[in-house]
Protein backbone atom coordinates (compact mmCIF):
# COMPACT_ATOMS: atom_id res chain seq x y z
CA UNK A 1 0.00 0.00 0.00
CA UNK A 2 1.46 3.20 -1.38
CA UNK A 3 0.34 6.21 1.44
CA UNK A 4 0.80 10.08 0.66
CA UNK A 5 0.70 12.19 3.83
CA UNK A 6 -0.55 16.04 3.70
CA UNK A 7 1.45 18.89 6.25
CA UNK A 8 -0.64 21.68 6.31
CA UNK A 9 -0.10 24.52 7.93
CA UNK A 10 -4.23 24.97 8.19
CA UNK A 11 -5.60 28.92 8.40
CA UNK A 12 -8.65 30.56 9.05
CA UNK A 13 -9.97 30.18 5.69
CA UNK A 14 -12.12 27.08 5.21
CA UNK A 15 -12.18 28.20 0.93
CA UNK A 16 -8.66 28.46 1.02
CA UNK A 17 -7.90 25.28 3.22
CA UNK A 18 -10.35 23.24 0.85
CA UNK A 19 -8.35 24.32 -2.30
CA UNK A 20 -4.98 23.31 -0.52
CA UNK A 21 -6.72 19.74 0.40
CA UNK A 22 -7.67 19.05 -3.22
CA UNK A 23 -4.45 20.39 -4.72
CA UNK A 24 -3.36 17.91 -2.19
CA UNK A 25 -5.25 14.92 -3.29
CA UNK A 26 -4.23 15.93 -6.68
CA UNK A 27 -0.72 15.03 -5.69
CA UNK A 28 -0.97 12.41 -4.19
CA UNK A 29 -2.45 10.86 -7.17
CA UNK A 30 0.10 11.75 -9.32
CA UNK A 31 2.16 10.00 -6.95
CA UNK A 32 0.51 6.66 -7.35
CA UNK A 33 -0.56 6.76 -3.10
CA UNK A 34 -3.52 4.34 -2.75
CA UNK A 35 -4.87 6.90 -0.17
CA UNK A 36 -3.80 10.19 1.40
CA UNK A 37 -4.47 11.04 4.92
CA UNK A 38 -4.31 14.68 6.45
CA UNK A 39 -4.38 16.64 9.72
CA UNK A 40 -6.20 17.14 11.91
CA UNK A 41 -9.00 20.48 11.82
CA UNK A 42 -8.00 20.06 8.10
CA UNK A 43 -10.79 22.51 6.82
CA UNK A 44 -10.11 25.46 9.56
CA UNK A 45 -8.23 26.17 12.37
CA UNK A 46 -8.73 28.97 14.50
CA UNK A 47 -8.70 29.45 18.27
CA UNK A 48 -10.72 32.94 17.69
CA UNK A 49 -14.03 31.05 18.59
CA UNK A 50 -16.30 33.59 17.37
CA UNK A 51 -14.19 34.14 14.24
CA UNK A 52 -14.28 30.49 13.29
CA UNK A 53 -18.15 29.94 14.71
CA UNK A 54 -18.84 31.82 11.33
CA UNK A 55 -17.74 29.18 9.16
CA UNK A 56 -18.69 26.42 11.02
CA UNK A 57 -21.55 23.36 9.63
CA UNK A 58 -22.82 20.48 9.95
CA UNK A 59 -21.53 17.17 8.17
CA UNK A 60 -24.13 17.23 5.79
CA UNK A 61 -23.57 21.16 4.39
CA UNK A 62 -19.87 21.67 5.23
CA UNK A 63 -17.70 23.38 2.15
CA UNK A 64 -14.51 21.70 2.97
CA UNK A 65 -16.00 17.84 3.36
CA UNK A 66 -17.74 18.47 0.20
CA UNK A 67 -15.08 19.66 -2.20
CA UNK A 68 -12.81 16.26 -0.62
CA UNK A 69 -15.27 13.72 -1.89
CA UNK A 70 -15.63 15.37 -4.50
CA UNK A 71 -11.72 15.60 -5.24
CA UNK A 72 -11.77 12.00 -3.84
CA UNK A 73 -14.22 10.69 -6.64
CA UNK A 74 -12.48 12.57 -9.91
CA UNK A 75 -9.34 11.53 -8.72
CA UNK A 76 -10.24 8.00 -8.06
CA UNK A 77 -8.14 7.94 -4.49
CA UNK A 78 -8.81 7.22 -0.86
CA UNK A 79 -8.78 9.79 1.57
CA UNK A 80 -8.55 9.69 5.53
CA UNK A 81 -9.12 13.24 6.13
CA UNK A 82 -7.70 13.86 9.49
CA UNK A 83 -10.86 15.56 11.22
CA UNK A 84 -12.90 18.90 10.46
CA UNK A 85 -14.88 20.97 13.32
CA UNK A 86 -18.73 20.44 12.88
CA UNK A 87 -21.50 21.27 14.35
CA UNK A 88 -24.16 18.89 16.13
CA UNK A 89 -22.52 17.67 19.16
CA UNK A 90 -24.14 17.53 22.62
CA UNK A 91 -25.66 20.01 24.23
CA UNK A 92 -24.94 22.70 21.82
CA UNK A 93 -20.61 21.23 21.31
CA UNK A 94 -18.75 21.00 18.01
CA UNK A 95 -17.77 18.06 16.92
CA UNK A 96 -14.04 16.64 16.04
CA UNK A 97 -14.55 14.79 13.81
CA UNK A 98 -12.41 12.09 11.16
CA UNK A 99 -13.42 10.70 7.57
CA UNK A 100 -12.46 8.17 5.55
CA UNK A 101 -13.59 8.41 2.16
CA UNK A 102 -13.74 5.88 -0.71
CA UNK A 103 -11.85 6.26 -4.32
CA UNK A 104 -15.91 6.99 -5.57
CA UNK A 105 -16.04 10.32 -2.69
CA UNK A 106 -18.21 8.21 -0.59
CA UNK A 107 -17.49 8.06 3.61
CA UNK A 108 -16.77 4.39 4.80
CA UNK A 109 -16.14 4.94 8.01
CA UNK A 110 -16.69 8.14 10.91
CA UNK A 111 -14.94 9.33 14.50
CA UNK A 112 -15.41 11.58 16.67
CA UNK A 113 -12.00 12.40 19.10
CA UNK A 114 -13.28 10.42 22.38
CA UNK A 115 -9.79 12.22 24.52
CA UNK A 116 -10.30 16.40 24.72
CA UNK A 117 -7.19 18.48 25.58
CA UNK A 118 -8.10 20.38 28.46
CA UNK A 119 -4.65 22.09 29.56
CA UNK A 120 -2.63 24.88 31.29
CA UNK A 121 1.55 24.65 29.76
CA UNK A 122 4.08 26.24 30.91
CA UNK A 123 4.62 28.48 28.25
CA UNK A 124 1.12 30.14 29.12
CA UNK A 125 -0.12 28.64 26.33
CA UNK A 126 -3.74 27.17 27.26
CA UNK A 127 -5.76 24.52 25.62
CA UNK A 128 -9.69 23.63 26.86
CA UNK A 129 -11.25 21.20 23.80
CA UNK A 130 -13.98 20.36 25.80
CA UNK A 131 -15.51 23.90 26.79
CA UNK A 132 -16.48 23.76 22.68
CA UNK A 133 -16.24 20.19 21.66
CA UNK A 134 -18.48 17.22 22.68
CA UNK A 135 -16.49 14.18 23.18
CA UNK A 136 -16.89 11.04 21.22
CA UNK A 137 -18.18 7.75 22.29
CA UNK A 138 -16.51 4.77 20.38
CA UNK A 139 -13.62 4.13 18.31
CA UNK A 140 -13.72 3.06 14.58
CA UNK A 141 -12.47 0.83 11.78
CA UNK A 142 -12.06 1.69 8.37
CA UNK A 143 -12.22 -1.29 6.28
CA UNK A 144 -10.11 -1.11 2.92
CA UNK A 145 -9.24 -2.24 0.12
CA UNK A 146 -5.08 -3.01 1.92
CA UNK A 147 -5.80 -2.85 5.65
CA UNK A 148 -8.21 -2.04 8.33
CA UNK A 149 -7.73 1.44 9.71
CA UNK A 150 -7.83 2.04 13.61
CA UNK A 151 -8.99 5.78 13.89
CA UNK A 152 -7.82 8.33 16.44
CA UNK A 153 -7.34 12.39 16.90
CA UNK A 154 -4.02 13.87 18.24
CA UNK A 155 -4.42 13.27 22.11
CA UNK A 156 -5.72 10.33 21.91
CA UNK A 157 -2.09 8.88 21.43
CA UNK A 158 -1.71 9.27 24.61
CA UNK A 159 -4.08 6.52 26.12
CA UNK A 160 -2.91 3.18 24.89
CA UNK A 161 -6.44 1.49 26.12
CA UNK A 162 -7.78 3.13 22.85
CA UNK A 163 -5.22 1.56 20.76
CA UNK A 164 -5.52 -1.72 22.45
CA UNK A 165 -9.05 -2.13 21.45
CA UNK A 166 -8.32 -1.04 17.71
CA UNK A 167 -5.91 -3.45 17.47
CA UNK A 168 -7.72 -6.29 19.75
CA UNK A 169 -10.63 -5.32 16.57
CA UNK A 170 -8.11 -6.34 14.17
CA UNK A 171 -6.36 -2.81 12.96
CA UNK A 172 -3.23 -3.22 11.07
CA UNK A 173 -2.90 0.55 10.52
CA UNK A 174 -2.97 3.27 13.04
CA UNK A 175 -4.25 6.53 11.75
CA UNK A 176 -3.37 9.73 14.48
CA UNK A 177 -4.03 13.16 12.77
CA UNK A 178 -2.75 15.77 14.68
CA UNK A 179 -2.28 19.99 15.54
CA UNK A 180 0.56 18.65 18.25
CA UNK A 181 1.92 22.23 20.54
CA UNK A 182 5.85 22.23 19.51
CA UNK A 183 6.65 22.02 23.65
CA UNK A 184 4.87 18.88 24.02
CA UNK A 185 5.59 17.71 20.23
CA UNK A 186 9.57 18.20 21.09
CA UNK A 187 9.11 16.12 24.52
CA UNK A 188 6.95 13.27 23.23
CA UNK A 189 5.54 12.90 19.36
CA UNK A 190 7.97 10.71 17.88
CA UNK A 191 8.12 8.29 21.26
CA UNK A 192 4.21 8.17 21.56
CA UNK A 193 4.02 7.60 17.91
CA UNK A 194 6.85 4.47 18.08
CA UNK A 195 5.29 3.35 21.22
CA UNK A 196 1.83 3.21 19.76
CA UNK A 197 3.05 1.57 16.67
CA UNK A 198 5.35 -1.35 18.97
CA UNK A 199 2.65 -2.13 21.16
CA UNK A 200 -0.30 -2.81 18.63
CA UNK A 201 2.38 -4.39 15.71
CA UNK A 202 0.77 -1.99 13.27
CA UNK A 203 1.84 0.68 11.37
CA UNK A 204 1.07 4.48 12.23
CA UNK A 205 0.40 7.19 9.79
CA UNK A 206 0.34 10.41 11.84
CA UNK A 207 -0.47 13.32 9.55
CA UNK A 208 0.59 16.60 11.59
CA UNK A 209 0.08 20.89 10.96
CA UNK A 210 3.02 22.39 11.17
CA UNK A 211 4.21 26.10 11.43
CA UNK A 212 2.89 29.38 12.54
CA UNK A 213 -0.77 29.53 12.20
CA UNK A 214 -2.87 32.47 11.44
CA UNK A 215 -4.38 31.89 14.42
CA UNK A 216 -1.51 32.81 16.39
CA UNK A 217 -0.50 29.11 17.61
CA UNK A 218 2.39 27.18 16.38
CA UNK A 219 2.57 23.46 15.43
CA UNK A 220 4.89 21.09 15.68
CA UNK A 221 4.82 19.58 12.02
CA UNK A 222 7.09 16.23 11.80
CA UNK A 223 4.19 14.19 10.53
CA UNK A 224 5.51 10.12 10.21
CA UNK A 225 4.85 7.19 9.17
CA UNK A 226 6.04 4.25 11.69
CA UNK A 227 6.56 0.60 11.08
CA UNK A 228 5.51 -2.41 13.69
CA UNK A 229 8.57 -2.68 14.59
CA UNK A 230 8.60 1.17 15.69
CA UNK A 231 11.10 2.12 12.59
CA UNK A 232 10.36 5.81 11.23
CA UNK A 233 9.83 5.34 7.55
CA UNK A 234 8.81 9.12 7.12
CA UNK A 235 9.27 11.99 9.15
CA UNK A 236 8.31 15.66 7.23
CA UNK A 237 10.08 17.56 9.89
CA UNK A 238 8.74 21.20 9.57
CA UNK A 239 6.53 22.55 6.34
CA UNK A 240 4.39 22.06 4.11
CA UNK A 241 3.38 19.66 1.50
CA UNK A 242 2.80 15.86 0.24
CA UNK A 243 5.39 13.24 1.02
CA UNK A 244 4.56 9.44 0.28
CA UNK A 245 5.53 5.96 2.23
CA UNK A 246 5.22 2.55 1.00
CA UNK A 247 3.86 0.24 4.03
CA UNK A 248 4.57 -3.82 3.06
CA UNK A 249 1.85 -5.67 4.68
CA UNK A 250 4.30 -8.76 4.94
CA UNK A 251 6.16 -6.47 7.47
CA UNK A 252 3.15 -6.69 9.52
CA UNK A 253 3.06 -10.14 9.67
CA UNK A 254 6.57 -11.01 10.12
CA UNK A 255 6.35 -8.90 13.30
CA UNK A 256 3.80 -10.34 14.80
CA UNK A 257 5.22 -13.40 14.01
CA UNK A 258 8.56 -12.67 15.83
CA UNK A 259 6.57 -10.80 18.26
CA UNK A 260 3.40 -12.25 19.07
CA UNK A 261 1.97 -10.20 21.97
CA UNK A 262 -1.14 -9.58 20.86
CA UNK A 263 -2.24 -13.33 20.74
CA UNK A 264 -0.55 -13.01 24.56
CA UNK A 265 -2.83 -10.25 25.98
CA UNK A 266 -4.79 -11.21 28.81
CA UNK A 267 -7.47 -9.33 30.58
CA UNK A 268 -6.11 -6.90 33.15
CA UNK A 269 -8.01 -7.16 36.72
CA UNK A 270 -8.53 -4.63 39.36
CA UNK A 271 -4.93 -4.55 41.21
CA UNK A 272 -4.92 -5.04 44.53
CA UNK A 273 -3.73 -2.40 46.80
CA UNK A 274 -2.18 -3.76 49.71
CA UNK A 275 -3.35 -2.23 53.79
Amino acid sequence: MRVAVYQSRTGIDPAANASALVAAIGEAKAGAADMIFTPEMSGLLDQNRGRAALHLRDEATDRVLAEVRAAAASAGIWVNLGSLALGGGADGRLINRGFVIDNMGEIRARYDKIHLFDVDLPTGESWRESSAYAPGERPAIATTPWAKIGLSICYDMRFPDLYRALSNAGAEILSVPAAFTVPTGKAHWHVLLRARAIEAAAFVVAAAQSGEHEDGRATFGHSLVVDPWGEILLDMGEGEGVAFADLDMARLVDVRTRVPALRHRRPIPEPVTSA
